[in-house]
């Protein structure tokens, strides 16, 4: 068993509204060995009936990490999936739950682990979804596909537990990059930058980006930047900043 692995995978339950889904969500991680939950700003929490709902996994509620915002809770990870329920404008990778699991247990992602989980009657928003790297989509039955948020968090876990199980797992191509994974909160920073600079010379209006930043945004997504990209990006950025305050300057 790679325990190891299921340590690093976090669950994180974006505006949860039903304090009960947060306590069935622990007990479905508690049922596959799985402990990191994170709660994004949650209407209701802690309540009793989270706390019923858990079912004795009251370790994982008690050990609940609440932020503030999404980029809070990504901070430390290298890899964030975004659980959709439907395609997007501008499509992103989208693999279901086996597939995602098997590229998070790649070797190269050595920090954690995100999985993102939505509202109940809204899912995430495209702001949100576009922080991640992949999409998850859970097949339903197209004529009934509302899917409770714990069910799917116990969907997600069950397929993580059933690779930690395995042996071995398949060595992606890029597992032996010479540099880490970029941290997902510094890649973050890094597009707030970027839309700051791009703002800074009229490359695109503030007030309506259009698609250029989500697609920038999927761009990287789909490179998967490194530590070391990262830190050239930002000094990229950095000068232009600085050539630009000159340019105003003079």
């Amino acid at each position: 068993m790679n325990q190891a692995f299921l340590d690093r995978v976090r669950i994180v339950l974006v505006n949860t509204t039903h304090p009960g889904n947060i306590g069935g969500a622990a007990r479905a991680m508690k049922n596959m060995g799985m402990s990191q939950l994170y709660l994004v700003d949650p209407y209701r929490y802690p309540h009793d009936e989270a706390t019923r709902r858990a079912s004795n996994a009251d370790d994982v509620l008690e050990g609940a990490v609440v932020v503030k915002t999404v980029q809070e809770a990504i901070e430390g990870c290298d890899l964030v999936i975004g659980t959709s329920a439907r395609e997007r404008r501008i499509p992103w990778p989208l693999k279901d739950p086996r597939a995602c699991v098997a590229e998070a247990a790649s070797p190269r992602h050595q920090r954690n682990i995100a999985i993102l989980f939505g509202r109940e009657h809204s899912g995430l928003t495209n702001e949100e979804l576009a922080m991640c790297q992949l999409h998850l989509h859970i097949p339903t039955n197209p004529d009934y596909s509302s899917l409770n948020l714990a069910a799917a968090v116990q969907v997600v876990a069950y397929e993580c537990r059933m690779l930690a199980q395995q042996e071995t797992v398949e060595v992606s191509e890029a597992s032996g990059w010479d540099m880490p994974l970029a941290d997902a909160g510094d890649v973050e920073r890094m597009h707030e930058h970027m839309a700051k600079t791009l703002a800074e010379i009229n490359f695109i209006d503030p007030a309506n980006p259009k698609q250029a930043l989500t697609r920038l945004r999927r761009m990287f997504s789909r490179i998967r930047l490194d530590e070391m990209e990262v830190s050239i990006l930002r000094g990229m950025l950095n000068r232009i900043d600085k050539a630009v305050a000159r340019n105003k300057a003079d």
